[in-house]
This record gives structure tokens, sequence and C-alpha cells, in this order.
């Protein structure tokens, strides 16, 4: 490994991320990263394949705000880069979008309800709705924050497997 990214993961954000060179080939990590996977002491299952995988804590330990590294390995000039994305399961986050932008769309209807409201000399009551959604959608961020902040030992348990498995820190 020859080459880590300034972006290094920081736990605390939503999705951290991070970047690294190395001059393996993308068939070498992978065979890396899946050899580890098949030890008996793994601490997560997965697999890499044709240069993407997705690593996930095992059935037994998973809860509802369990993370996952999803990894893309990459050609390049200099070898491979690998670039790799905590983040809840699919079915968690496409739920968190769903209620972002349905909140996002209420507000800009109640607005454009509001504003019209307002222009024609009608009340405009209900434009005191938007800061009710706005806490809502606050709510809902704290809610993921706190999710994130429940998965991160095994956050944590998944960079120092992929850490250990590449044989280098992130």
């Amino acid at each position: 490994m020859d080459k880590q990214s300034e972006d290094t993961p920081k736990f605390y954000r939503i999705r951290p991320r991070f970047k690294v060179e190395s001059k393996l080939s993308v068939d070498e990590l992978s065979e890396k990263i899946n050899s580890a996977l098949r030890s008996e002491v793994a601490p997560c299952f997965g697999k890499v394949k044709h240069g993407y995988g997705t690593l996930k804590i095992p059935q037994a330990q998973q809860h509802y705000w369990s993370p996952q590294l999803s990894l893309a390995l990459e050609e390049t000039e200099s070898g491979t880069e690998i670039r790799g994305l905590y983040g809840p399961r699919p079915s968690v986050w496409t739920m968190f979008v769903f209620f972002y932008s349905f909140l996002g769309f209420a507000i800009l209807i109640i607005s454009v309800i509001g504003m019209s409201n307002i222009s024609l000399d009608k009340s405009g009551k209900i434009l005191l709705v938007i800061p009710i959604l706005v806490l809502v959608f606050l709510s809902l961020y704290l809610v993921s924050y706190s999710g994130q902040k429940l998965g991160y030992k095994q956050i944590e348990t998944l960079h120092e497997f992929i850490e250990t498995s590449l044989g280098v820190k992130i």
C-alpha cells in the first residue's frame, strides 16, 4: 500500500469513506480480502468479485443499525485505487432518503400553496406547518446519527478487518 487519502474515515460522519492506493492488482487485492474472509476468525462475511465487494457483520450480531462496508477496487496507472464506503444496509438508507424526499416535497408544496394564498390576499396560515416539518426533518437526522453511534463498534470491526487483510493503516 502506498498512498493514503487525506480523507481518512471519520466515523461520526454520515456514511464515512476512505480511499487508498496499492501497487497490487485488483485480482491480488480481491484474493487477499477473500482469503481473510475465509478465515475462521474473520469478524465479518462477504465477498469481493470483479473489483466490487460488500463486507457485513455476521447475522447473529446484526441489529437494525448494523453497518456494511462497500468496496470498489479500480485499476489506475500506478496500481489499484481502493475505495470504501461505510453505511447502513440499503433498506435503511432507502427509507431515510424516502422520508427526507417526502419532507422536502411537502415543504415545497406547502410553500407554494402558502405563498399563493398570500399573493391572493388569503390566509397564509398553512406556512406555519413548515417549521414543524423542519423539526421532523431534524429529528430524522438525529435518529440516523444516533443509529450510526449504535453501529460504531461494528464500523470499527469492519475497518480493522480491512486494514488487517490489506496490511495497511487507513
